[in-house]
């Protein structure tokens, strides 16, 4: 009897050995730190095909002379327009990385997904999550070194109402494009706007739903600092046509993959290591000083450091 349970017990086949057999279906290599980059998506895009963007402003636009007068007045102003005579520069900065892979792995291990091809594409994700950073944090050209000293404002009560969003409108009331803000401050508003009674409408934008103030998205990006708890919003308008925001890139890279962005081979040294040089170029410009306005001491409710590529 107990030889008959010993071969009973034999007759199927186990899970272990039939997976063997098996063919597994795969995902290429999922990487937590991608996000939507939805700023990089909203700003307007300016090619500066010599890598120098230069931004010329009027002198004194209050000083130009025009006149309303009676149809029998015979003299009229006479006037011109100045402009500034050291204008800023600004020049594109690059954001970039070598990609290292043995032709080796590459050659045996390309099926089902292409090993350069999978490396290449996470890297390229990697430089731009920096970019979004660098078009905020930048101490050059960055959104939050690029706010004029009467365009700066606290928030009220520490946590962000709809109160402080309304003052910030009152600083980009020429046609304000969107605020921009971090993820756990778009949530702290949600509970501020809850708690009076006034829950903000929603809007879709590229197949996503966006919280809204006075028909205003709200944008996330992980990219705003948040310090002691502490985080900024900023509003901003987009464009050239309209003085402001824009992004800058240089068009007409050598291997181009996409608008600033380049890949190109460098060769295989004397280890059989293929080398890839991936090159982001890109800037960004306030036209006007009324284009950005930035709430300041925003009070999230997590009292911790974020840190930020």
């Amino acid at each position: 009897m107990a030889n008959l349970n010993k071969n009973t017990q034999q007759t199927a086949l186990g899970d272990v050995a039939a997976r063997q057999l098996a063919i597994a279906t795969r995902t290429v290599p999922q990487m937590v730190t991608i996000t939507p980059r939805w700023l990089t998506k909203l700003l307007n895009w300016i090619p500066v095909e010599s890598g120098v963007y230069r931004l010329n402003k009027v002198k004194d636009g209050t000083a130009i002379e025009v006149d309303c007068s009676a149809r029998d007045e015979r003299v009229l102003p006479q006037t011109f327009v100045d402009y500034i005579d050291d204008p800023r520069e600004y020049n594109l900065a690059a954001v970039q990385t070598i990609v290292d892979v043995h032709t080796r792995v590459s050659d045996l291990y390309s099926k089902p997904y292409n090993q350069i091809g999978e490396q290449l594409r996470l890297s390229i994700e990697t430089i731009k999550e920096r970019q979004e950073s660098e078009l905020i944090n930048n101490k050059e050209y960055g959104l939050l070194h690029s706010v004029a000293p009467s365009q700066i404002i606290k928030a009220r009560t520490g946590a962000p109402t709809p109160d402080d969003l309304d003052e910030l409108i009152t600083k980009v009331w020429k046609e304000p494009g969107f605020f921009l803000l971090h993820p756990q401050a778009i949530a702290a508003f949600g509970r501020e706007c809850t708690r009076r009674g006034v829950p903000p409408p929603t809007i879709s934008l590229f197949g996503s739903q966006f919280l809204t103030w006075r028909g205003i998205p709200l944008i996330p990006s992980d990219k705003l600092p948040i310090v002691d708890g502490k985080s900024k919003i900023i509003l901003l308008r987009t464009g050239e046509s309209r003085q402001g925001v824009v992004g800058l890139f240089q068009p007409g890279l050598q291997g181009e993959q996409s608008p600033g962005l380049s890949v190109r081979f460098m060769g295989i040294n004397e280890k059989a290591i293929a080398s890839y040089l991936v090159s982001l170029y890109c800037s960004l410009a306030v036209l006007v000083d009324d284009a950005i306005a930035v709430l300041e001491d925003v009070e999230i409710g997590k009292y911790h450091e974020y840190k930020y590529l």
